[in-house]
């Protein structure tokens, strides 16, 4: 298995059937927050998806999982009514790790949802979670971000992953 092959490919996290993952006995959904639920440059989660995560979160347990600082992910999910995890380090297993020993989670029952082939889908790719892959948000990258999309670029093109095909 390649680990920069994520399992489903989606549009964005609206697309993805939970009621489905949830019949199938997943229990934990991790988003990554920056071109996932959130655009890079935004100070606050938008109110549709503020309303989508906290009423998610009734249903199966959210964490928001990011590698930006504390600062900002506590003031970008202040509204959201989930755990948080900053400055995660994906692809690292650190948060993997601890939302496993929080929760008493078995990999196998997590699903990780993000934008980035070379964090969000090898971190989660590593220990054998649902791995959702969904298109950017915004324009916008940090630094580090677009360095990786450079890398991301020639992985999607040699694995035929082309963005708009969800399979």
């Amino acid at each position: 298995m390649n680990l920069l092959i994520p399992k489903m490919y989606q549009k964005d996290v609206y697309s993805i059937d939970y009621d489905k993952l949830i019949k199938l006995g997943y229990k934990v959904i991790i988003f990554d927050l920056d071109n996932t639920i959130g655009k890079v440059k935004d100070d606050t989660c938008e109110k549709e998806m503020v309303d989508f995560i906290n009423n998610l979160n009734k249903k199966i347990k959210v964490v928001i999982a990011s590698n930006s600082l504390k600062k900002r992910v506590q003031y970008f999910c202040r509204e959201l009514e989930c755990d948080v995890i900053a400055f995660s380090l994906k692809p690292s297993l650190i948060a993997l790790r601890k939302i496993k020993k929080e929760y008493n989670i078995e990999y196998n029952k997590m699903v990780i949802v993000g934008d980035q082939l070379l964090t969000d889908i090898l971190v989660g790719n590593r220990k054998n979670l649902l791995t959702i892959l969904v298109d950017k948000k915004g324009r916008k990258d940090f630094k580090i971000t677009k360095f990786n999309r450079y890398f991301e670029d020639k992985i999607r093109k040699k694995y035929k992953i082309k963005k708009g095909e969800y399979y």
